[in-house]
């Protein structure tokens, strides 16, 4: 019986122990800096993994913030086609009266989407953001709806947008977590790169474009940290000092937010430090780009007899500084397919391991469409098996 107890004993202690160590060790992870933001998270921009946070899922006015979700929709347009860089906009009387920061657009004046673009990106202007939404969507509403519908697409389950500015609005919130997955989503588009690394520019406003508007960034990291290549700042008295950043060196892409801080140096001296601390711990290692070609397989009963497998995205490796970068690479895909086979059809993987445990997986899909051959089709190539190619 004592020796029960003593067995209980020895049990309790030993969990005790694994409690306390487990509990400090997310007390660390926490404690990791002391950041006065109410807010913050640090991400690997390419595969979203979390590498700092704090209060990441608290629900917080974003300001300007919001904005990086009207870039985002922008370039969504922009790539389709469905909007252009010199499509003329006639500024709205509803855009004009914007109040907050602003580049004075007057109503009725014609703007470029280009222009309106690094308005934005660059002063962060409450009325070009207007604009450029009601060009998208035809009004404000139907375009805080998209706003809206593509947070839920983008997995944001703790943000809802009232507007497209970020002015004040109790129901108009979102979290630290959710602008990264919105923030990672634009960084993929090189065109807005080139907006949000622009530290000075000019515009003409006005119906008659007589009146320059100088464009001074209001993200200093684009000069003051290096590799810093966007995103986003906010301020309003409800949501404090708020900045998205993102910064590349080498092969490694990060993005920090900060919301809720209590000054102006404050959201930019946390963002360095949370910027430094995953570059000084972590590299990335680059393993296929999307579209790159994987492996050239065989087509069963097809008008064509073979097909191109490609990298179904860009993918890179997250690893910790100083660990091993010998990445095991192996490849599962059919070595035929049969007919039909339809572009960007999944048939494979690449599963990727590090000291033998899996740590990611790619997958792999069609380059093009293969249709099934018909009996013509086959005809000829039997007919060219047999009798040769008399070219």
């Amino acid at each position: 019986m004592n020796k029960i107890r003593k067995y209980k004993k020895i049990t309790s202690i030993s969990i005790l122990i694994l409690l306390v160590f487990v509990l400090s060790s997310v007390s660390f992870s926490e404690e990791l800096f002391k950041l006065e933001a109410k807010s913050a998270i640090l991400i690997d921009a390419s595969t979203g993994e979390i590498l700092y946070e704090k209060n990441i899922h608290d629900k917080l006015p974003p300001a300007s913030i919001t904005k990086i979700m009207v870039l985002l929709i922008g370039m969504e347009d922009l790539s389709s086609g469905k909007i252009k860089l010199d499509d003329k906009v006639q500024v709205s009387a509803n855009s004009a009266r914007m109040g907050g920061s602003q580049v004075y657009l007057e109503e009725g004046e014609i703007q470029v989407v280009d222009d309106l673009f690094k308005a934005i990106c660059l002063r962060s202007a409450n009325d070009a953001a207007v604009a450029l939404a009601e060009h998208i969507s035809g009004s404000i509403d139907v375009f805080v709806q998209r706003m809206n519908e593509k947070a839920k697409q983008l997995g944001m389950l703790n943000t809802n947008f009232k507007n497209a500015t970020g002015l004040p609005d109790e129901e108009h919130f979102t979290t630290a977590y959710d602008v990264s997955l919105m923030s990672k989503e634009l960084m993929r588009y090189p065109k807005i790169q080139e907006w949000l690394t622009i530290y000075m520019t000019d515009i003409k406003v006005g119906k008659n474009k007589d009146v320059t508007q100088t464009l001074v960034n209001t993200n200093k990291l684009i000069r003051q940290y290096q590799g810093a290549n966007g995103i986003k700042t906010g301020l309003t008295n409800e949501a404090g000092h708020c900045l998205a950043a993102s910064a590349k060196r080498g092969n490694l892409s990060l993005i920090s937010v900060v919301l809720g801080g209590p000054t102006s140096n404050s959201r930019f001296q946390e963002s360095k430090q949370l910027l430094d601390f995953g570059f000084a711990n972590y590299d990335s290692v680059p393993i296929c780009k999307k579209n790159e070609l994987i492996k050239t397989i065989k087509v069963s009963k097809g008008k064509e007899d073979q097909v191109n497998v490609v990298a179904g995205e860009d993918y890179s490796l997250l690893i910790k500084k100083g660990t091993s970068k010998e990445i095991e690479k192996e490849i599962i895909m059919p070595e035929v397919l049969k007919a039909p086979c339809e572009k960007g059809q999944k048939v494979g993987e690449i599963i990727l391991k590090n000291n033998g445990t899996e740590v990611g997986r790619v997958n792999l899909i069609i380059e093009d469409t293969i249709n099934k051959a018909s009996i013509i089709d086959m005809f000829k190539k039997i007919t060219t098996l047999f009798l040769g190619d008399n070219n």
